[in-house]
């Protein structure tokens, strides 16, 4: 992130636990804002989320420690590094927004516990308004109330400070409400609710334009994504404008405006993925009309679109592929040159790994992309395999830099990824495609995208072992129990498994606009028939399990994989082992980096185990391999 004439950039070297937050001047000069290991040398607290003033003299900075709920926010001097404010506590998995003049921001965070009812498990999040210097128990409440418990909010701050906009979406639900205030009060900005998701059943991401008319991104009558313009006084989709039309092949990603007084009109950036592979298209702000296709560094993908605040010309977006680690690039459109950024280092070397997608056919005739990372060299014959998948929320697989996939293909393996419905790989259609009463298609395609590995004779079932994490974990925990015979081995890292209680356990409470609800007859049947932990059946040979997680689990909750290796250990007919990895300090997504390579160490070689992939060919590609500077 740019502000002012200071960049922001969060980076991990190589033998740093935690990843710290640099700034870079308008020279070039490097300095370490925040290094969370000089806070805990553990190494358990990790940077969380960081949000710079308009101006770049300050910053609000978000610690995380293991899975602690605490998540407080301290705000710091930029010129400094002095901590000016703070902890305001109990902001996990908040937004916050910024006031002109950095002496205020919007922020979300929870209730605190002595004022909810003893047991009560929903978010309980309201909006606040904080001044910077003042107590956070001064803090007011904006927006948010008892009406809206398992809401989460977004944020955003017209540049001149007189409006607020704010998204509030029950969980990660397929649709949310827009709500516009105008600040004459900081502390009571009067409110006017300008989309109804219950309505539009659309996802609608407000951003404002100079004039504070408001560019619209949503998926409303679209879905794979369109771009509108609405004035700040409309209510209701009736009066959008279309400003750049939804592409049915290509959903869309991110946009960005660039307005800067050095162009000679205002441009918009739109960053879009056709089948899977990144464009970056530039179009008139006015009209929306194609300017021109921008020149990428190869067939990967872009990601993390950003630019200057406020009226700027530039911008940076993260580009990777199968064999390049993800790198920081600049756009300047008075200039229409793409370089690589100088202020951000690039992580490691490039592996030799070929990478492409396929197509195979699902049982019910539906087309399914999966991408495949083989070794470099060609060999007839199957390797051993390792088949990656999600499938839920609308989360994309794309041919992200993968490091297990660099791994596991410089051992002489195959590495895949499914792109099976319920992920958002052909927009919103795909993923209605496989969620509540259609999530039986997402576990069926994956079965599938394993069939056709076999069957094509690219590996085995005894060289064929499957990987998930989170709802991924469900996606192959559910694919085992349903075909326990396709497969040599299962690892399964925070997964969900009990799909009758999972509403109980961590932020299930939040999900059954994913997957249902036990509370409700029709949708109980739904998920008992495909939950793993339901219809695991005494006497099968199930194939070796590797049931990974954090002893405590705030987003699917430890119980899960408990139960679930109880289960299969108690049925198994089989002599392959059913084992469980519980890892303390750390969180369900993220943690210190030794614990993390220790994680990837143990999944790798469970899966080697179990298919057949030779230690002496990953010994061999590790004496080829070019040492360089991570």
């Amino acid at each position: 992130m740019v502000r002012g004439s200071v960049m922001f950039l969060a980076e991990q070297a190589r033998g740093d636990e935690q990843r710290r937050l640099l700034v870079v001047d308008g020279v070039g000069n490097r300095r370490v804002l925040v290094d969370p290991v000089e806070v805990d040398p553990s190494g358990h607290t990790g940077l969380y989320a960081w949000w710079p003033s308009r101006e770049g003299g300050r910053v609000a900075v978000q610690m995380e420690v293991a899975e602690q709920p605490g998540s407080d926010i301290l705000v710091l001097d930029v010129r400094t590094g002095e901590v000016v404010d703070g902890p305001l506590p109990r902001a996990r998995n908040t937004s916050l927004a910024w006031l002109p003049g950095g002496d205020a921001f919007y922020y979300v965070s929870r209730v605190p516990d002595e004022e909810l009812v003893p047991g009560d498990m929903r978010l309980q999040r309201r909006v606040r308004l904080h001044r910077v210097g003042s107590p956070w128990q001064d803090d007011v409440v904006v927006f948010g109330g008892d009406d809206a418990p398992d809401h989460y909010y977004g944020l955003t701050v017209s540049g001149d400070g007189c409006f607020l906009a704010v998204t509030a979406m029950a969980g990660p639900a397929s649709h949310n409400d827009v709500y516009l205030g105008e600040i004459v009060d900081l502390e009571v900005p009067c409110f006017v609710k300008i989309v109804d998701g219950g309505t539009t059943r659309a996802r609608v991401l407000p951003r404002f334009l100079a004039g504070n008319d408001l560019l619209l991104v949503t998926d409303y009558q679209a879905p794979c994504g369109r771009v509108c313009v609405a004035r700040r006084g409309d209510v209701g989709p009736a009066a959008w404008r279309v400003l750049v039309a939804e592409d049915s092949q290509a959903p869309l990603d991110e946009c960005v405006v660039l307005d800067g007084p050095a162009l000679p009109r205002p441009l918009l950036l739109v960053a879009r993925a056709r089948h899977g592979i990144s464009t970056l298209t530039s179009h008139d702000l006015a009209t929306g009309r194609l300017i021109s296709g921008l020149p990428l560094p190869g067939a990967g993908v872009v990601s993390s679109l950003r630019t200057d605040i406020a009226r700027g010309h530039r911008a940076w977006f993260s580009y990777c592929d199968a064999t390049t680690p993800p790198t920081i690039y600049r756009y300047d459109a008075v200039t229409g040159e793409i370089e690589q950024e100088s202020g951000a280092t690039t992580a490691g070397h490039a592996p030799e790994i070929r990478s492409r997608s396929v197509r195979y056919r699902a049982g019910d005739g539906t087309e399914v992309t999966m991408l495949l990372f083989t070794p470099s060299e060609e060999r007839e014959g199957p390797r051993p395999t390792l088949l990656y998948g999600y499938g839920s929320f609308g989360m994309p697989m794309r041919p992200w830099f993968f490091p297990a996939a660099a791994a596991w293909v410089s051992a002489g393996g195959t590495y895949a990824v499914a792109c099976v419905r319920g992920g958002g790989e052909e927009g919103r259609r795909w993923h209605d495609a496989g969620r509540g009463p259609h999530k039986h298609r997402a576990i069926s395609d994956f079965n599938d995208a394993a069939a056709w590995l076999i069957d094509t004779g690219l590996t085995t079932r005894d060289q064929l072992a499957i990987y998930g994490q989170s709802a991924g974990g469900l996606l192959v925990t559910a694919a085992a129990t349903q075909r326990p015979e396709l497969y040599a081995a299962v690892i399964a890292e925070g997964p969900l498994c009990d799909m009758v209680r999972y509403e109980n356990f961590g932020l299930g409470c939040t999900w059954s606009d994913e997957f249902g609800t036990a509370s409700q007859a029709e949708q109980l049947q739904w998920l008992l028939a495909y939950s793993p932990y339901h219809n695991v059946e005494p006497g099968v040979c199930y194939p070796a399990f590797l049931l990974a997680g954090a002893s405590i689990d705030l987003q699917t909750g430890e119980a899960h994989a408990t139960k679930m290796c109880a289960a299969l250990q108690h049925a198994t007919g089989g002599d392959r082992p059913i084992l469980m990895r519980r890892e303390p300090d750390t969180a369900h997504a993220a943690s210190s980096a030794s614990k993390e390579r220790g994680l990837n160490i143990d999944v790798l070689a469970f899966a080697g185990q179990y298919t057949g992939l030779s230690p002496m060919a990953a010994e061999k590609s590790l004496r080829k391999a070019v040492v360089e500077p991570y």
